[in-house]
C-alpha cells in the first residue's frame, strides 16, 4: 500500500496564481513613488498574513515621501482586478485534483487567507466538491510559516503528517508544510521561482510535468531527504 493518504493543497500562487498579479499591482505603485519593489522584498509576504501598514512603513523610508495609504491600497486592487480578469487556475491542477480522488486520497486546502477571500474562486471554477477539508486563516491562530494551519487539516482528515503529501509555491509554504512533518511537493509560480527552496522533497515546474500517481510513487519510496531539482 502506497505512504501517501492524503494530499493538502495550498491556494494562493499554487492553484490560482494570485500572487504575480499583486507583485506586478504593488511594483507598479512603487515605480510611482521611485523605488523599485524587488522580488526579493516582495517573497517576504507570499504564503503568509499580508501587512500593507508595514508596507506603507516600508515604501515611506525607501522613497523619502509620505504615502497615501488609501490611494496605494485602492490603485494596487484596481490593477489587480485587471490583471485577475485574465488569470485562471494553474496548469494541471484540475488533473492533481481529479486524479486523487481516483486514487481514494483524501484532498485538504490549507491557506493563509481567509475564506472570503478563497471563495469566489472556488465558486468560479467549480473546486469545492474535490476538498474533504478547507482550513483557511480564520480557523487559527497563527498562518504559514507557522504548522498550525496543515496540522488543523491533518485533524479534520484524521491523517499523520507522514502519510499526508502539501504542494506548495512559496518558502513560507513549505516551511509550514515541513515543521507539520508533511512530505512536500513544491510547484513555483512566475514570482516564486527565484526562492531558494530547501528540503523539499519533489520540485516540478507544473503540474503537467508528471501524473500524481507517479508523484505519489516517487515520494512514497523515499526514505529520507529530497530528490534533487
Amino acid at each position: 500500500m502506497d505512504l501517501i493518504r492524503a494530499v493538502i493543497f495550498d491556494f494562493d500562487g499554487l492553484i490560482l496564481d494570485t500572487e504575480t498579479p499583486w507583485y506586478m499591482a504593488y511594483r507598479h505603485v512603487f515605480n510611482q513613488y521611485g523605488v523599485d519593489l524587488t522580488l526579493e522584498y516582495w517573497g517576504r509576504t507570499i504564503g503568509t498574513s499580508f501587512n500593507l501598514d508595514e508596507v506603507v512603513r516600508d515604501l515611506e523610508a525607501q522613497s523619502g515621501r509620505t504615502v497615501d495609504r488609501d490611494h496605494l491600497n485602492r490603485e494596487t486592487k484596481q490593477i489587480y482586478s485587471r490583471l485577475m480578469q485574465e488569470q485562471s487556475i494553474r496548469p494541471g491542477v484540475l488533473r492533481y485534483l481529479s486524479q486523487a480522488k481516483e486514487l481514494g486520497l483524501s484532498i485538504g486546502l490549507a491557506s493563509s487567507s481567509r475564506l472570503v477571500w478563497i471563495e469566489p474562486y472556488l465558486n468560479k471554477f467549480d473546486l469545492y466538491k474535490y476538498f474533504d477539508t478547507i482550513v483557511t486563516a480564520e480557523r487559527v491562530t497563527r498562518v504559514k510559516p507557522d504548522p498550525e494551519l496543515y496540522l488543523t487539516a491533518l485533524q479534520d482528515l484524521g491523517i499523520d503528517g507522514q502519510k499526508a503529501l502539501a504542494f506548495e509555491d512559496s518558502l513560507h509554504g513549505l516551511r509550514a508544510a515541513k515543521a507539520a512533518n508533511l512530505h512536500c511537493v513544491i510547484v513555483p509560480n512566475e514570482v516564486t521561482s527565484q526562492m531558494n527552496f530547501e528540503q523539499y522533497d519533489l520540485r516540478l515546474s507544473s503540474m503537467e510535468e508528471l501524473e500524481l500517481a507517479e508523484v505519489v510513487k516517487r515520494i512514497s519510496s523515499q526514505e529520507s531527504g529530497y530528490l534533487p531539482e
